[in-house]
Formats: structure tokens, C-alpha cells, sequence
């Protein structure tokens, strides 16, 4: 290895993986990962090893984009059935978890009728022992609730099921991440280390200060063939956009999907990171235009085209907090935002409502998040009213104008919005698509195709507007981006619900003399500072 300073390529793409699989927040939080490993990625792979062929034409098939088929050639076939093998010989005591948590959802189910809970306890399989609590709501309806900081440490969380896959972006599409996992390829670096590994942090360091190729190969504990490999993942000069810094003024950019930088001279706060690697295209915001220190990264929600794995992980050592939004502490289908941040190594605090965090010149305050989620009881979510530069901005996410009289309280409460930025992905995927792997007493079809993981529609979004008391307003895109469509494997056309509404909802804000707009790709907003 040479002793030449260099940078990582910036057009690097980076995976986190779980045993495989893509790891977002439900595939590592321990308690939905095991559910999701039980119940949905071991019967998928058992699926496609029945029928190849099917499972990777489906893949490809535009009219089942989104669809859980293995992208995985037949000529793989055996390396799905060494993956699968392995899984099930290496993860038994993780695959028994989640049986136990059926189990035992079961016991309350029958057993918890309004009486006293303590003689179910004794009958709870011996995997849940001091993980769980049952407890009644008002209604006298039973659950069990998961000590989940204790739950990272048993035998339910395996970080030695953690690695990293590195490549080059070659601007073809990546397969969908919820249902293909990633093989090994001699064009692709695998790092099988934890995601916290402080290896990690030096090489994502390297995209803005060089680093030499065996300082590297020591810190992230490289082999000869691992070593020859990372070679190829590093350039002699970086490629840093001289304008990623703000010297006077305020400033917004759009990044894409629902990611947006806000900078002033004194801070700088990013939403929902998701960046494309794709320096070589236009039109869009990269790696190479991201600030080399972002004080506040806020997230909204835990659904994986809002929390991004591959961002996050690339955000190591460049971050000062992550702000996320307070779970609901042991509910199964609400995992600690800041627990899985934390097992990347990433710094992270947990806002509840109208909590507010200050910073030169301006403040962050989370507020309600109503709906998307299937109508689970989901707390971790929050949109963010945001004061920098003088303005006010509101980061409405995927949050749904069920309830217009939430935003009057939010404007009474904070004042008028300058700036809104709103979610219309209102005809979303229903609760099975997600959440199936949790629902341990199935739902029929019909009940889950009637709660959809959906924004605001056009009276919905008006009605934001029009509590809110916004000047301006901005649609996010909705996964209209061709760089993101590993992600969220969306397809519109013109006729398309959701874009329908979105005219409608553009057409009532010029009607009422409200700036709009519907976002794709890059876009900017700078004013002076009062």
C-alpha cells in the first residue's frame, strides 16, 4: 500500500447490510428485524428458490415495481441457497425469538380477558424472560410492551450479522431493496464489520480530507484482496463544490425526495438525508455539494426513504446531532429511532412535541406528526418548525391533514409559516407491504388495503396551508427521482391519483395567491439575513 494522500471517490456507493438484506430501521432494531427475518425474508427466500426464474422476470417487471421478488438471476440460484443455509444454521436462536414473540401475543391474546396478568407471565417462552411487559390500555385491551435497550443487548441483536458493500455508481438502477439481497461480486468491496466500526468514520472522512490507502487498510482491517479492491475506490483530488458553504445570507436547497439543507453562515441543518452518488449527473444536489460539518440532521420518521441507511452510515464524523422523534417505547412496530442511529455510531437526542433545541440565530422545534403510518400506533414521527435567517419554515414530511385544527394549534403555538414543505404521496402502500412480518394475528386483504401509508391530498394539504398561514409552499417529489428507485420503487404517469392532486392543490394555491411548487431534482432558495 502506498503512503499517497488520497480521498474516497465520491461517487462510491455504500450498502449497510444484514445478513445481506438492506438494513433499514424494521431489518436491524432488534425486535422487528427478528419478525422480519422469520416471517418474510426466510419465506421469501424459500420462494424464490422454488421458482428462480419467476421470482427475477417479476423483479423486472415494470407492473410489480415494488413487489417482493428476488432480483437474483438462476444462474445464483446456489448462492441463495448458501444464504439461506446459513441463515437459518447461524440465526437459530434469532429465528426462535421471533416465534416466541408470536407465542407469546397468542397467550395475551387468550389469556389477558380484564383479570389480574401475573399468571401469564410463567407462561411466556423463556426467550421473552425479562424482555417484556404485558400491560392493559384503558380500554382493557393487552399487550406486550418490549424493554428494547435491553433487547440490543441480548441474544436477539447480532452484530456479527452487520457488513458493508462498497461499489462504484454505474447509473444503473440497484434492485429493490425490501425484497433482494446482496451477493458478493468481484466489482464490490465487502467490509464485514459492525456498522459502528470506527473504521467507517476515517473512510467516509476521506471524501473531504485525504487519508493514505494503508491508514485505511489498518482501520478497517483489511486483508490483501480487501485492500486491492479499496484501491479502486479512491482518487487522488476531491471533488467538493466551492459553494457547499454559505458566507452570507440564508439559504435552502432542495436534495431530493424529502432531504433539504437550510444554512446560514452560523449553522446548518439537513432533513431526512438521501444523496444521491451520481456525480456524474445534473440537475442534482451530491455528495460533493454536502457541507463538511451539518450541525442538526433531522428525521421525521422511521419508513427507509426518510431514514436512509446508505446516507447515514456516510454521514459518520460529519454530524453534531441527529434529532429524531420520541418512540413509544416497547411497542413492536415503533422501534427507538435513536437506538438504531446509535448502533451505526452516529450521535442522536430524542425530541417529544414542541420540544425546542436553539442555535445561533434561529431554533428547531418538533411538531405533530398525524397519519402515514397504517393507522399503527406509531409516536416516533415528527414534523419540524424551523426559524433560520430570519424566516420560518415548516418540514411537513409525510404527515397527513387528517385533523386541520392541529395546524392552528402549531401556528398559535409558533406563529405564521414563511416556507412549507409538504408530502402528497397520497394514495401510499397499504399496511401489509411493511408491516406484515409484525402482524402476528393476520389481517384479511381488503382490511389492509384500506390503510395506506399515505400523505396529504389536495384538500388536505390546503387546509395545512391555510392553518399554517404559509406564503410558500413546496410539494416534495415522491419518488419520481430515477436515483432513488431502489428505495422506493414508484412509477407515475400523467394519469396518476397523486399527481392529479397535486394539480388540484397547485391550482387552489394560485387561486389564493400562495407561491407553489412541485419539486424534482435541485432547487434553491437564498435571502438575506434581517
Amino acid at each position: 500500500m502506498t503512503e499517497e494522500r488520497l480521498f474516497l471517490r465520491p461517487n462510491a456507493i455504500v450498502e449497510p447490510l444484514v445478513d445481506s438484506f438492506y438494513a433499514s430501521l424494521y431489518m436491524t432494531a432488534p425486535v422487528p428485524a427478528t419478525m422480519n427475518l422469520a416471517f418474510r425474508q426466510i419465506p421469501l427466500l424459500d420462494s424464490y428458490l422454488l421458482a428462480p426464474d419467476l421470482h427475477y422476470s417479476g423483479s423486472r417487471n415494470p407492473k410489480f415495481r415494488g413487489g417482493f421478488f428476488v432480483g437474483v438471476e438462476e444462474r445464483r440460484k446456489d448462492e441463495v441457497e448458501a444464504l439461506l443455509a446459513a441463515i437459518r444454521r447461524d440465526r437459530a436462536d434469532l429465528i426462535r425469538f421471533a416465534e416466541a414473540i408470536a407465542e407469546a401475543e397468542k397467550i395475551v391474546r387468550e389469556g389477558a380477558t380484564g383479570y389480574d396478568l401475573r399468571p401469564l407471565y410463567p407462561k411466556l417462552p423463556p426467550e421473552l424472560s425479562g424482555l417484556v411487559e404485558i400491560a392493559y390500555d384503558t380500554n382493557n385491551e393487552a399487550s406486550l410492551h418490549f424493554q428494547e435497550p435491553l433487547v440490543y443487548k441480548s441474544k436477539a441483536y447480532a452484530e456479527e450479522r452487520q457488513s458493508v458493500q462498497l461499489s462504484v455508481e454505474t447509473g444503473i438502477e440497484r434492485p429493490f431493496v425490501m425484497s433482494t439481497p446482496r451477493l458478493s461480486s468481484p466489482d464490490v468491496l465487502e467490509l464485514p464489520i459492525p456498522f459502528r466500526h470506527p473504521g467507517l468514520e476515517e473512510l467516509f472522512l476521506s471524501r473531504i480530507r485525504p487519508t493514505t490507502p494503508a491508514a485505511l487498510r489498518e482501520a478497517l482491517e483489511l486483508g490483501d484482496a480487501e485492500a486491492a479492491r479499496l484501491s479502486g475506490l479512491l482518487v487522488p483530488e476531491p471533488a467538493l463544490a466551492a459553494d457547499r458553504h454559505v458566507a452570507a445570507g440564508a439559504r435552502i436547497r432542495y436534495w431530493g425526495h424529502a432531504c433539504l439543507l437550510m444554512q446560514t453562515p452560523e449553522v446548518s441543518v439537513m432533513t431526512d438525508p438521501f444523496i444521491s452518488a451520481d456525480t456524474g449527473a445534473t440537475g442534482r444536489y451530491t455528495y460533493n455539494d454536502l457541507p463538511d460539518h451539518l450541525d442538526y440532521v433531522l428525521i421525521t420518521h422511521g419508513h427507509s426513504d426518510h431514514l436512509v441507511p446508505e446516507t447515514l452510515l456516510q454521514l459518520r464524523g460529519r454530524v453534531g446531532t441527529f434529532v429524531v422523534p420520541r418512540t413509544s417505547r416497547g411497542n413492536l412496530c415503533d422501534p427507538s429511532l435513536a437506538l438504531y442511529l446509535k448502533s451505526f455510531g452516529l450521535p442522536a437526542v430524542e425530541v417529544d412535541d414542541f420540544d425546542e433545541i436553539t442555535f445561533p440565530g434561529g431554533k428547531i422545534v418538533a411538531t405533530p406528526f398525524f397519519g402515514e403510518h397504517a393507522d399503527l400506533d406509531i409516536r416516533a414521527k415528527a414534523t419540524y418548525w424551523i426559524s433560520l435567517g430570519g424566516k420560518s419554515i415548516y418540514v411537513g414530511a409525510d404527515s397527513s391533514g387528517l385533523d386541520p385544527m392541529l395546524y392552528r394549534y402549531v401556528r398559535r403555538h409558533l406563529g405564521a409559516v414563511d416556507i412549507a414543505f409538504l408530502g402528497m404521496e397520497c394514495d401510499g402502500a397499504p399496511l401489509n407491504w411493511q408491516y406484515q412480518p409484525l402482524l402476528t394475528n393476520p389481517i384479511p386483504k381488503k382490511m389492509s388495503d384500506s390503510r395506506k401509508m399515505s400523505g396529504s391530498n389536495a384538500e388536505q394539504a390546503s387546509a395545512i396551508v391555510t392553518e399554517l398561514g404559509a406564503e410558500e409552499v413546496y410539494v416534495y417529489a415522491m419518488g419520481e427521482e430515477s436515483w432513488l428507485g431502489h428505495v422506493m420503487a414508484t412509477s407515475y404517469n400523467e394519469d396518476s391519483y397523486q399527481l392529479q392532486q397535486i394539480a388540484e392543490f397547485e391550482e387552489w394555491c394560485s387561486n389564493k395567491g400562495v407561491k407553489s411548487g412541485h419539486l424534482l431534482d435541485q432547487h434553491e432558495w437564498h435571502w438575506s439575513q434581517p
